[in-house]
């Protein structure tokens, strides 16, 4: 008699819960991926600019940081960037007076240059008229030290002018080291305006703040944990099949959901992921009943499309029912049955 009580009460427990043919189904809970929206700097939290539970968009402000100490370093970047700019004027008009220099070094040369032409034409008609006695010897020793003069003056321009161009070479790398300094000064700036810019933590895509971990005045550490939300636009239910279901299911394969909060509601879905391995294994799996006994995890996707349209009723951890069609021509069960979602 007790036995005959316990199969009554079995077969009354599992008797409404077969499964038709060409379909399985598995219990599980709605979930979405979770994103930490976390400090990339060292700082603390100067306001927190959403609640728990809000819907939030892709870019938008979540919490600010404190910055005061970043545009301190930022105006310093900015003199440092205006004495550099003064820098490259001062060495440009450096390079422009060395230029100068070189062009008189250039017109001294020529004039010194001239004037060793002039005496020694003068040093040979001295002695062309010395040999003659027309010219005195003194006159050809005067003519001589004019020639070797001139030669010299021209020797002391050319030397003139080298000079003159390495200073202009010097002066065009006071432009180069100083233009340097500019575009340090601007990288400096340019790198501070990237962190001004990253203490203002915002969503990096459509989602719902679930947590807020960090409050208003508080110290956060490099990578600290602020906010976690959860991506709205990839929601799915996450459930377990036995061997012999999980091997006909496939990716896109057809999937209902139904959440026991709302079962006269049907959400369809589609297979996005099989796993390889089996998650719940028997001790042995030497015989065929301990085989059938494994179980698959699988996950169903709900579109995006259809998110998109009742983004304000979407809540994770509903608990439900999926109901999978692993022959596509079977036509669904009455308990996958009620209104779809379009």
């Amino acid at each position: 008699m007790a036995a005959a009580v316990i199969g009554f009460f079995f077969w009354q427990s599992n008797g409404n819960d077969t499964i038709p043919e060409g379909f399985a189904h598995g219990n599980g809970r709605v979930e979405a991926v979770e994103i930490d929206v976390a400090a990339k700097l060292p700082g603390r939290i100067e306001k927190v600019l959403v609640k728990e539970g809000e819907l939030v968009e892709a870019g938008q402000a979540l919490v600010e940081f404190d910055t005061r100490q970043l545009k301190a370093s930022r105006h310093q970047a900015e003199a440092e960037l205006r004495r550099a700019e003064i820098a490259v004027e001062n060495a440009r008009l450096l390079v422009e007076q060395r230029q100068a220099e070189l062009r008189a070094a250039d017109a001294v040369l020529s004039q010194r240059k001239s004037a060793e032409e002039v005496a020694k034409s003068q040093l040979a008609r001295s002695e062309t008229l010395a040999q003659s006695s027309v010219a005195s010897q003194r006159q050809l020793e005067i003519d001589r030290s004019n020639a070797f003069g001139a030669t010299a003056a021209v020797a002391s321009a050319e030397a003139a002018i080298a000079a003159s161009a390495a200073g202009v070479a010097s002066a065009k790398a006071s432009v180069v080291g100083a233009e340097a300094a500019v575009a340090a000064a601007t990288a400096a700036i340019e790198a501070i305006d990237v962190q001004i810019e990253d203490s203002t933590l915002k969503a990096p895509r459509e989602g719902r703040v679930q947590y807020i971990v960090a409050q208003a005045g508080e110290v956060v550490g490099a990578g600290g944990r602020v906010i976690n939300m959860v991506d709205l636009n990839d929601v799915y239910m996450t459930f377990f099949l036995q061997t012999a279901a999980a091997g006909r299911t496939g990716i896109g394969t057809e999937v209902r959901l139904i959440m026991d909060a709302a079962p006269d509601i049907v959400i369809p879905a589609t297979v996005s992921f099989v796993s390889s391995v089996a998650q719940f294994t028997p001790k042995t799996v030497e015989t065929e009943v301990e085989r059938e006994k494994l179980m698959f995890r699988v996950r169903a996707k709900i579109s995006p499309d259809l998110l998109a349209k009742y983004l304000n009723y979407i809540k994770t951890g509903l608990p439900g029912v999926a109901w999978v069609r692993l022959d596509a021509n079977a036509p669904w069960p009455d308990a996958a049955e009620g209104r779809v979602l379009e």
